[in-house]
């Protein structure tokens, strides 16, 4: 396993979403040279509007990686609250984020998006850096099938979180799309890169489909973590752990994994949900990383802890 030299290790955490804030919560308490590398295929919402209004990256993943970074002083807490909260108004502003807004108006001066990113980061004081996982805007769509096993495909982010068919194969457009310099020599450099939680095609998957992206998570010699959702979503109606690991390896199955991460209250098979894991080459750690309130969302304190000591290992 891969054993580094800092006092604490250097970590890229892919994702988007509330998946990828929970890891950013729990990683900025363990490592002081953190990496999120956000997914750019939202169509909805506040960043859909944004998105084809101004022809940007649709900004909402990546404000809330932003967010999660922020520190627990007075000014990170407020600023991540200012950038979370939203317009209510009867007007074109409605329910419009704050730190979408933000953002867009950065790339309209900086027409490299990791150049406004970067003063984002700088304005909040944010624990590390934002990256989009490509620079232009992602199009996700999947081969679905329904009852009768009819086939057809939807396309968009925003309806494939809605979507309770099952997904066949999930696709991007354009399917090379250009990725920052930033991102791979952040991949290549670090000691972990983590992936998941999150919807899992949307969120998770869909980074394995970028071929600059996937290349560099095949040739890193990073330790590589998979961190397991607590319960199915939409994307995943129907589908236990086991499940999300085979979709996983079929997706990309080149890619070798050193550690699975999952809370036992997922787990309904524990020797199938270790035997999938080994067929990613990885081993299975079942650590409690939920919150105790009984929803399924994951406790930052006890999440930092695994992996402190998955990275330890």
């Amino acid at each position: 396993m891969v054993k580094f030299q800092r006092d604490l290790p250097a970590v890229v955490a892919l994702g988007g979403g509330h998946g990828l804030s929970a890891s950013l919560s729990a990683l900025r308490h363990i490592s002081d040279h953190l990496t999120a590398v956000v997914t750019v295929a939202d169509d909805g919402g506040s960043s859909g509007k944004l998105r084809e209004e101004l022809h940007c990256l649709p900004p909402g993943d990546l404000r809330m990686a932003l967010a999660a970074l922020c520190d627990d002083t007075d000014w990170g807490k407020t600023w991540s609250a200012v950038l979370q909260s939203r317009f209510a108004s009867d007007g074109p502003l409605d329910h419009h984020a704050v730190g979408n807004l933000l953002i867009a108006g950065l790339w309209a001066k900086f027409p490299d998006p990791v150049v406004g990113l970067d003063w984002v980061a700088k304005l909040l004081g944010a624990r590390g850096r934002v990256l989009p996982m490509s620079t232009v805007p992602l199009t996700v769509g999947a081969d679905v099938s329904g009852a009768g096993g009819v086939a057809h495909e939807v396309v968009g982010q925003s309806k494939l979180a809605k979507c309770e068919l099952t997904i066949d194969h999930l696709w991007i457009e354009p399917a090379n799309p250009p990725v920052s310099p930033e991102v791979v020599k952040a991949i290549l450099d670090s000691d972990w890169v983590v992936l998941g939680p999150g919807s899992w095609y949307t969120s998770v998957i869909v980074h394995l489909l970028v071929p600059e992206l996937a290349e560099a998570l095949h040739v890193t010699t990073a330790g590589r973590l998979l961190t397991m959702n607590l319960t199915a979503d939409k994307e995943t109606t129907g589908l236990g752990v086991v499940d999300h690991l085979e979709v996983l390896h079929a997706h990309a199955p080149g890619l070798r994994i050193d550690y699975v991460l999952a809370d036992p209250s997922s787990i309904e098979d524990l020797d199938a949900t270790s035997e999938a894991a080994s067929r990613l080459g990885a081993e299975l750690v079942v650590r409690s990383v939920a919150t105790d309130d009984g929803e399924p969302t994951h406790d930052p304190q006890k999440l930092a802890a695994a992996y402190r000591e998955i990275f330890a290992a």
